[in-house]
């Protein structure tokens, strides 16, 4: 199993995305603290061979965004790049299967575990501190 690199904060965002690990758990666990504390849950799915999704990675992992997520999320990281099929059930549980995604997909959960958006749907925000800034504040 590979294991991300952790970044400091309180959001659990870690660079890359674990693969074998029990997502569904996770995004269980997460909506269960955003319930206790009144933060919003983010899904980032994506790969490790993705360059988008590790364009997004730098960028959570500035100090702005990072203090976005911690502030404001908690930060689930479901890898979809190893064709888990338990992966794409749990995407699929979030956004629409038609079509080809586009990763990264960003979801966002309230603490009931209700989707709040999904990128799937609405596409990406830019893939730069001010974008994804501005995706975050939005729906924090």
């Amino acid at each position: 199993m590979k294991k991300s690199a952790p970044v400091s904060g309180s959001s659990g965002f870690t660079s890359g995305y674990p693969t074998g690990a029990d997502a569904r758990g996770a995004v269980k666990a997460a909506v269960a603290d955003a319930k206790a504390d009144g933060k919003k849950v983010l899904i980032d799915f994506g790969a490790n061979w993705c360059g988008n999704c590790k364009a997004a990675d730098r960028v959570f992992a500035t100090s702005g965004v990072g203090a976005l997520l911690d502030a404001s999320y908690h930060v689930v990281k479901v890898d979809i790049g190893s064709q888990d099929s338990s992966a794409f059930d749990l995407l699929r549980d979030y956004c629409s299967g038609e079509g080809a995604y586009k990763m990264p997909v960003l979801v966002v959960l309230d603490g009931n575990g209700k989707v709040v958006t999904e990128t799937h749907s609405t596409g990406n925000p830019e893939l730069t501190e001010t974008g994804l800034g501005a995706f975050l504040r939005k729906w924090a």
